[in-house]
């Protein structure tokens, strides 16, 4: 994960200018935008402190999802974790390296104004990753259910 997400994020930052723009889809775009701060630019404008608070942030959230990873049995919940782990390392390069995320994925739906803000593949691992870990929490089979057994 941490591989594809610094690979596309290297092509978007050498081969666009910030703020470009390419039409993919009606309702999807590249565009190269940066993030000094986190999910939907959360403490952006904060002075340069998040930077560190961010990287410090998901290196604790890692290790710790590492720890709980090397206990797990669940297929489900190994593969979420290390979507989280994976996303939340990948961005930390970036933090690390230039100081801010590379974004470049922008879904919108422009009849309604509606325009998402801008993510990444570590970004969407961490997503999927968070959703994989809510389904399975919620409706994964319990000890004693969908086996015939009451």
């Amino acid at each position: 994960m941490i591989c594809l997400d610094q690979i596309t994020k290297a092509y978007f930052h050498t081969q666009f200018q910030p703020g470009e723009r390419v039409n993919v889809l009606p309702f999807f775009d590249w565009i190269l935008t940066y993030n000094t701060g986190a999910a939907f630019s959360f403490l952006a404008t904060a002075g340069g402190w998040q930077r560190w608070f961010f990287v410090a942030l998901a290196i604790v959230v890692s290790a710790w999802c590492w720890r709980w990873l090397q206990r797990e049995h669940d297929v489900r919940i190994q593969l979420a974790l290390a979507l989280i782990i994976g996303g939340a390392l990948g961005n930390v390069i970036d933090r690390l390296w230039l100081g801010k995320v590379i974004d470049f994925v922008l879904v919108y739906w422009a009849p309604w104004n509606w325009y998402y803000p801008a993510f990444n593949v570590a970004d969407s691992a961490i997503s999927i990753g968070a959703v994989l870990m809510l389904w399975s929490a919620f409706f994964a089979a319990r000890p004693g259910q969908g086996n015939g057994q009451a």
